[in-house]
């Protein structure tokens, strides 16, 4: 009973049924004709980007807590590449659960202030994939329900953004009328919220430099552009002579496909989504798989090789983060009150 209640292990079983279903019509034949058919030199520039991709990433997110704390080059760009370890091998969103302990315990952060970044880390992707949605619609007719998607996604990026800057200009201000009606009445909601908004404003405190934004968003947008010509070069790899744009297209669909993760490391959901957008470019099937199948691996080899040297050098066990935290979610962190829970040792 307690391992049907066990969020991986429905996450695994959805992964190999999905598998499953991409793989099932793969033969072995057709796996030896690509075998000789992928172009090695094409190979070369993508493991490049991949590393791009992952050390941009990493590299946004320490300068996002720049606000509260220097890290040097290697520590944050592996840091979070560990972070984004435990994104893969834990379903769902309790990755993001396992980063924000992992951040906060090995950097002491409070976790509103890690929760803050990882707020951040989003809107920024969100923008970016705003900007890539435009550009490459001018060049590549979006199915309609994808263009819908990328419309609500651009207005509650808008939203989110002007809330946050709100918060910004208006904290002391959220303070005083906190500490006016809920001091008296409700002191253990009043120190907890204001605890939680002064942390978490510390970590949006990029947004109040436009230096610190731009960069952010420059960082945000090296990522992406690494990631589309991550496509472009497999694809040549393959074989396959597709413009930059559809490069571009099969990441902005495989994004919006993934936007709610439902498996570890998006097993199975990842190929069948690239799988299903390269359908769009007269792909055949059993390509498409193996090339999905392909792109999954080569996002995941840098954040492996990253990751888990951090950890080993740090003497971390994943597998005792992973049971400390793999049952809980982002949002069973943030309580009733709308505010994110602390440890003890934060309420003193």
């Amino acid at each position: 009973m307690k391992l049907l209640k066990n969020k991986q292990f429905w996450g695994i079983i959805v992964a190999i049924a999905l598998l499953a279903f991409c793989v099932k019509d793969v033969r072995l034949s057709e796996l030896r004709q690509l075998s000789h058919r992928v172009d090695l030199i094409h190979l070369i520039p993508t493991v490049i980007l991949a590393f791009i991709y992952i050390i941009s990433r990493g590299m946004r997110w320490r300068l996002l807590v720049s606000q509260q704390k220097f890290l040097p080059f290697f520590r944050g760009v592996s840091l979070y590449s560990a972070g984004q370890v435990l994104n893969v091998v834990m379903p769902a969103l309790t990755g993001q659960v396992g980063r924000l302990f992992l951040f906060a315990r090995k950097e002491g952060m409070t976790k509103s202030f890690v929760f803050s970044t990882i707020v951040l880390e989003i809107l920024f992707d969100a923008i970016s994939l705003v900007v890539f949605l435009l550009f490459t619609s001018l060049a590549f007719a979006f199915p309609e329900e994808y263009r819908s998607v990328g419309i609500i996604i651009a207005v509650v990026t808008s939203i989110i953004l002007i809330l946050l800057y709100l918060m910004l200009t208006f904290q002391s201000r959220l303070e005083s009328l906190g500490h006016r009606y809920c001091r008296n009445r409700w002191p253990g909601f009043y120190i907890s919220i204001k605890k939680f908004i002064r942390s978490f404003g510390k970590g949006i405190e990029t947004l109040r430099s436009s230096q610190h934004f731009f960069v952010s968003l420059f960082y945000s947008l090296i990522g992406w552009t690494s990631h589309m010509f991550i496509i472009y070069f497999l694809l040549r790899s393959f074989g396959f002579n597709l413009p930059v744009a559809a490069s571009a297209a099969v990441m902005i669909i495989n994004t919006l496909a993934l936007m709610v993760p439902i498996t570890p490391g998006n097993a199975g959901t990842f190929e069948v989504a690239v799988a299903a957008s390269l359908s769009a470019f007269n792909v055949g099937r059993s390509d498409a798989v193996l090339f999905a199948v392909a792109l999954h691996l080569l996002d995941l080899f840098p954040v492996f090789i990253l990751g888990l040297g951090f950890l080993r050098s740090e003497k971390l066990s994943l597998a005792e983060i992973k049971s400390q935290h793999e049952d809980k979610m982002i949002l069973d962190e943030i309580g009733e009150d709308g505010h994110l829970l602390e440890d003890k040792e934060e309420h003193p």
